[in-house]
């Protein structure tokens, strides 16, 4: 008899993540090292206490996959930890000189307790949510929730640095907004499954393109009314970006129409040059985008005020190809938002053109493994999440590395698992647990088809 072939994926996929997740320990405290040495001449004091916290992370999270996900794709745990490792690197880095230039609190403590959250959250959607399917029956929940979360900071919100996208809860500041690109990518993959062929069949032709019915504009209208909404009351440039972009991009992937994608751009720049024009703090971002040196000025636009954007071109032309080298540079210059979306300056500087782009390629790795999941789901709602999901962090690293970069307006978004920030690093270990869960299944499913049933020999009797 012969019965079905040994399972063999799960365990080379395993020993592949673990054979990763030593590069990535390795890389992390040889940089937390080097930026000691160049800062004091010697190594940091907590070396060892920050190599036990990222070899106690890597394990425990890769026993956690190990053991509810064993089918995961190799490469997304990795690769986020090693984001998050270097995070943790660059924030002990820039603590050292924000405390010594503008005697600020330490912020690396915080946010190694909140990997430990992240790391731990992630454990417990795997352990919790075996079939990622459940969750397509609660989309409308889901985005009831969402939009509240979306609205609260403009009404119960702290106006922060010219924004409104924080909530104080019990001393602690939350940006629900980082958790509402997760919920509105599982409520877009639900719905559009429902209603993907009423989108896609539907609609006149002109200019060689089947335009949508007017009835069928609803959805992108209302989601784009939202959007703007969140942009006047709230000025958060980066969340109203990523809400209306993975919309629209979901609906290109669903009904594959050229046209939605015409109409959302469409949209999206007209909302964005009306609202950039009125709103006082958004048209501050455009006219400092413009003229980044403005700021220097003796008669300065009205509302430029900032000499961020200025510093990061000054801080990307000192780093030049190499980088100054980590440690040896002085990024604390951009003052606080050296920890947030402005740390890829602190790259920029210290590792050069060249550590920028390895930092990208690190992101485009993560969002071409989400797709590879997309492509490899058997279910809808799984292709369309991994899609929404890994268009989600797309997005928010292109607006935050176009702001910083000068590409486009600052946003003012925290920068995926790399800057400071609680909330931003929790709902992006959550998205990573959603994408490990997705991989884990299509890969579960792809290895029963290709082994099919069991074959059974029968030998014959032989009669004497």
């Amino acid at each position: 008899m012969r019965g079905l072939r040994p399972l063999t994926t799960a365990g080379a996929r395993r020993r592949t993540e673990a054979l990763l997740l030593v590069f990535v320990i390795a890389i992390a405290v040889f940089g937390h090292a080097a930026a000691g040495l160049a800062m004091n001449g010697e190594l940091p004091p907590n070396l060892a206490y920050f190599t036990i916290s990222m070899t106690l992370l890597s394990l425990v999270g890769h026993l956690g996959v190990r053991r509810f996900a064993a089918y995961a794709d190799p490469l997304v745990f990795p690769l986020a930890m090693l984001l998050t490792g270097l995070g943790l690197v660059l924030i002990h880095r820039l603590d050292q000189g924000y405390i010594e230039r503008w005697n600020s609190d330490a912020n690396a403590p915080g946010q190694l307790l909140w990997t430990v959250v992240g790391v731990a959250a992630c454990i417990a959607v795997l352990a919790m949510l075996r079939d990622h399917r459940l969750l397509q029956r609660f989309i409308y929940i889901t985005m009831a929730v969402a939009l509240v979360l979306l609205i609260a900071p403009a009404f119960f919100g702290a106006d922060t640095y010219g924004a409104k996208r924080w909530i104080i809860l019990f001393g602690f500041s939350v940006q629900p907004g980082e958790f509402v690109k997760i919920m509105i990518a599982i409520f877009f993959a639900g719905y559009l499954v429902i209603h993907r062929d009423s989108l896609a069949l539907t609609g006149r032709r002109f200019l060689g393109m089947r335009l949508p019915p007017m009835r069928q504009l609803g959805p992108i209208i209302t989601v784009w009314i939202l959007s703007m909404l969140v942009l006047v009351f709230e000025r958060d440039l980066g969340t109203s970006l990523i809400f209306f972009g993975v919309f629209v991009v979901m609906l290109y992937v669903a009904t594959e129409r050229t046209s939605w994608i015409v109409c959302g751009l469409v949209m999206a720049s007209a909302g964005a040059f009306v609202v950039g024009s009125t709103e006082p703090h958004v048209k501050a971002r455009v006219a400092a985008w413009l003229n980044p040196l403005s700021v220097y000025w003796e008669n300065p636009p009205p509302g430029v005020t900032s000499d961020q954007s200025a510093q990061a071109l000054f801080s990307f032309g000192t780093g030049g190809i190499s980088g100054t080298g980590l440690g040896m540079g002085h990024p604390e210059l951009i003052k606080f938002a050296g920890r947030s979306d402005f740390i890829l300056t602190t790259v920029g500087e210290e590792l050069g053109l060249a550590g920028v782009m390895a930092v990208l390629i690190l992101y485009a790795l993560l969002v071409q493994r989400g797709l590879r999941m997309a492509l490899g789901a058997r279910d809808p709602f799984g292709k369309l999440l991994a899609v929404g999901l890994a268009s989600a962090l797309a997005l928010q690293v292109f607006v935050v590395a176009g702001g910083v970069t000068g590409l486009i307006p600052l946003t003012g978004k925290a920068l995926p698992f790399l800057a400071k920030g609680g909330s931003s690093l929790l709902a992006n270990w959550i998205m990573i647990a959603l994408l490990l869960r997705i991989s884990d299944s299509a890969e579960r499913q792809r290895e029963a088809d290709a082994q099919g049933p069991a074959e059974t020999t029968i030998t014959p009797v032989v009669r004497v």
